[in-house]
């Protein structure tokens, strides 16, 4: 009897969105949304998929490469892992922690915690030793036709706090810094990562891309010192660079509202920034006085903008189930 189940973290981009890609480090963090994937045996003489969070659709298919258009990411993995099982399956791809009470994605990275949990399922349900990172980095970037850094995997796998550097496809372990608070703000619109990677694929090159790797690099190198003064000012000077990379190109990150938010933290004794690709999803704002903060995000609310109860997961990818 098969029963096989797997759950990974979702993530938020800290720092070094766009940066990453031209071999900068991220600052990535885990947070405690996590997608749930369960394979069971099936009693039909079919497969059956349930992707809460995804669709509200019941799928039913003779072979998992018949769902690609339904669920592109489970034949995805699939293919990328060569699975072969005798029994049809129940198979269950819960996102439903990843988006808002009106169904908008929250871009904490659900496809990147599904990719993970199912592949960790589906390598127990096989019986293998296959790498999980290297084959659920595979699977993600087909899924994404080759665009992303790779970094919400990694963060995905390990949970906590890392820097991911793409190149190498390294993460070390970070942590937050004592001494900073953080809030995580929704913007209410959702925003699509693999349209602003191609907008940027299609953009002239601008000096402040190069810049935006340099601060990032700053940013980086102080994470750890314990300054919570010299972790701000960096973290400031990295989102302002942000900002012009952002003019530069044309991507937009700093719309649905990001803008004004980050115009409002120069006078408050925070540092505002939009997380990941921007455009829309999550900001996070960051301050050494809390009660700043908390005034803050009060103000942030009366925009439109949500606090989310996010918090940093330090468990990555778990799996139970069959040996």
């Amino acid at each position: 009897m098969i029963n096989v189940s797997a759950s990974a973290p979702g993530k938020v981009f800290v720092a070094g969105e766009y940066a990453v890609l031209d071999g900068a480090p991220a600052l990535c963090m885990a947070v405690n949304r996590r997608a749930q994937v369960s394979v069971t045996s099936s009693t039909e003489n079919f497969h059956v998929v349930a992707a809460p969070g995804f669709s509200k659709d019941i799928g039913r298919f003779k072979s998992i490469a018949d769902s690609a258009n339904e669920y592109p990411l489970l034949a995805a993995v699939w293919t990328e892992l060569q699975i072969e099982t005798p029994d049809f399956l129940n198979i269950v791809l819960d996102s439903s922690g990843f988006v808002d009470i009106e169904g908008g994605k929250l871009g904490i990275g659900s496809s990147a915690a599904l990719t993970v949990a199912l592949t960790a399922a589906l390598i127990r349900l096989a019986g293998e030793r296959q790498n999980i990172r290297a084959a659920a980095l595979a699977a993600h970037r087909h899924l994404q036709n080759g665009a992303g850094s790779g970094g919400d995997i990694a963060c995905s796998l390990a949970g906590g706090m890392i820097e991911y550097r793409m190149h190498d496809n390294v993460s070390r372990v970070a942590a937050w810094p004592a001494g900073l608070y953080y809030g995580l703000l929704w913007s209410g619109v959702s925003a699509d990562t693999r349209s602003q990677l191609d907008k940027l694929a299609h953009s002239d090159a601008q000096g402040t891309r190069a810049e935006l790797g340099d601060a990032a690099e700053a940013l980086a190198e102080v994470w750890g010192c314990g300054d919570a003064a010299k972790i701000m000012a960096a973290l400031h000077h990295y989102g302002a660079t942000l900002r012009r990379f952002d003019v530069d190109h044309k991507l937009g990150i700093f719309d649905a509202g990001h803008a004004a938010l980050a115009d409002n933290a120069e006078s408050s004794g925070v540092v505002y920034k939009p997380c990941g690709a921007g455009g829309g999803d999550l900001g996070i704002a960051v301050s050494s006085d809390e009660s700043a903060l908390a005034a803050f995000v009060n103000a942030a609310q009366k925009q439109n903008f949500r606090r989310m109860d996010l918090t940093i997961d330090a468990v990555g990818v778990v799996v139970d189930g069959n040996e």
